[in-house]
Formats: C-alpha cells, structure tokens, sequence
C-alpha cells in the first residue's frame, strides 16, 4: 500500500506522467480522474491526502469530507474556485503557481490588443470572402478610423506581474499608459511609465483597456453597461483575466449599439460560451477559448510546480505558493 494518495483531476491533464515522475519516489500513488468525472474525482477526494486540479470547484462540503487531505494545488494562478476559508479551518495548504504565465498572457493580450486596433481577424475575413479593400473595415463592418498606436492611451486595470509585463511590452510600441490597481505604490507604476489613477479615469481616457484584475466579489461585473457607457465609443476593452469581469450581457448591447468599438476576450463567464449565445455572432468581438496562457513552455512548467507542491507538503515541507496562510 502507498503512503500518501494523491487525484489529479485536470481539464489539462489526460496522461499523469509529469505528476508520476514527482510522486512516485515518495510512495505516493496517482488516481487520475478526467476531467469529465466530477461525482468520481469527489468521491476520491474523500480518502486523498492530496490533490492537483485545474478549474473544478471544490466547495466547503467537499473539503469537510476529506479527512485526510493535506493540500489542494492549483494547476494556475487564480484560486477563486477553492473556499479558501474553510480549508484553512482544516489546515489544508491551498497552492498556486503564480507566475508560471506572465509571458504568454501578456503576449497574448498585446496580440488581442492589436487585433482590434488594426482589425487583423476582419481583414482576413474579407480577403477570403472576396473583398480587397482596405476600407472594407469601414464599410462593411463600420469600424471608427484606425489610428497610429502613439496616438493612443493604454487602460490597464489591475497591475500585478502580468500587467506589468504588459506595460513593458506596450511601452515599445508609443503608447500613454494609465493603471488602476487600489494595492499598488505609485512609485512601482512610475517605475513602468505608467501613472496611476482611479477606475473611472481609465475607463473615460483610454482608447483601449486591458483588464488584469484577480476576480472577488468586489471586481465581478466591474466591466457593466454603466462602464461601457463611460469609455470612448472609439475604445476596445481586451480580457485575459477572469470571465465574471465583464457583465456578458452588457458587453453585449455595448458591441450592439456601438458604445465601444470592439472588445476581445479569452475569458467567458461560462465557459465554453452555450451554443447560441450572442457573443459568438458579434463581428467587433473575438473569443479565444482561454488559451492566453497555453504554450509547451508554460504547461510543462504549470505541471511541473502543481506537483512539486504537493510533494513538499506531503514531506512536511512548507510550500512555495500558498495562498491560504
């Protein structure tokens, strides 16, 4: 019998080696539970010492049954999925990876960023459709006049390592940059190019706003009709955060009725949207299906650090990310 039992029940995990490779020298064994399996993967959960999950929900009434469990790590950065509450009335460590991403998610909201603001996924479309026009943004799907990015202001809201990295790469580029992000220093913002003002000021000033912020009861829906109707009717808003950022249905009338110029977003409150939703039929919106952070690199690295958490906990060790001290 082994020591310790550790489920890895992982939307991005459909082979457990990386995690065997860690666990086993420890004696401990791997029961895999896909994703799909939730009933299984909860009722595993019961006997585990450990586990390595990615996006299921795991409420108090699934850890008040697991008596034995010692840690949750988080295959990501956020943990709003977990009670953080009642695990540390049990003194299970919750675990993330924190920065395993900043790269690729700051890439990647530079690249949704100048898809809208050069209308990379429109031209496209038109050539292939037959249209070589370059006003055919304009007259077929009435985008405002593009213009020179060191014309524009960059929006950021929230200012943790990702953003920062964003601001980095968008200094390049010419851009004025405004930040909004309650926790931080001026003196940090300073350090990046970027003054630091209140929401409402991002959102009236910027032309486009790339949203960064963790999602707490206090940020869900922060991106509203009332939002939407402060920005510039020129703006566009990029997400690569947390879906419940934005009001779906308010981004909706917003891209409808053109108060905002376009929007992208890697992220959705349901993910996948549900068939037939409208966001799938709004020609100055792009979805991405939550791949910002997707690259050979960041996922092996992601697996790699989930599981070494686990196994530093399981030896009495202290973890390097825990979130719930």
């Amino acid at each position: 019998m082994a020591k310790y039992n550790v489920v890895v029940h992982s939307l991005l995990v459909n082979n457990p080696d990386v995690e065997e490779n860690i666990l086993s020298p420890i004696d401990a064994k791997i029961t895999f539970v896909p994703d799909e399996n939730r009933e299984e993967f909860f009722k595993v959960l019961e006997t585990a010492d450990a586990a390595i999950i990615a996006d299921r929900k795991v409420g108090p009434e699934a850890i008040e049954k697991a008596k034995n469990l010692k840690i949750i790590a988080r295959q990501g950065i956020g943990v709003d999925n977990i009670d953080l509450v009642k695990t540390k009335e049990r003194g299970i460590a919750i675990t993330n990876v924190p920065d395993y991403c900043v790269d690729e998610v700051s890439d990647f909201a530079m690249s949704l960023m100048f898809s809208l603001l050069r209308h990379v996924p429109s031209y496209d479309k038109h050539v292939k459709d037959g249209v070589w026009d370059i006003n055919s943004i304009h007259d077929i799907d009435g985008f405002p006049k593009m213009r020179r990015l060191n014309t524009q202001t960059l929006g950021i809201v929230g200012f943790g390592k990702i953003a920062r990295e964003v601001a980095r790469k968008a200094k390049a580029f010419g851009f004025k940059m405004l930040a909004y992000d309650p926790y931080v220093p001026k003196n940090l913002a300073d350090q990046y190019g970027v003054e630091l003002v209140d929401l409402d000021t991002v959102v009236r000033e910027s032309d486009v706003i790339t949203i960064h912020s963790p999602l707490t009861p206090e940020t869900k829906h922060m991106f509203n009709l009332e939002t939407f109707k402060k920005m510039k009717r020129t703006a566009v808003v990029v997400n690569t955060s947390r879906g419940p950022l934005i009001k779906e249905e308010d981004l909706c009338v917003a891209l409808k009725e053109k108060l905002i110029a376009g929007a992208a977003i890697d992220v959705t409150e349901v993910e996948p949207p549900v068939k037939g939703s409208p966001l799938l039929s709004l020609n100055n919106l792009i979805i991405t299906p939550h791949a910002a952070f997707f690259t050979k690199d960041s996922y092996d690295e992601l697996r790699r650090r989930a599981a070494e958490e686990v196994r530093r906990v399981l030896l009495g060790e202290e973890p390097q990310n825990r979130v719930n001290k």
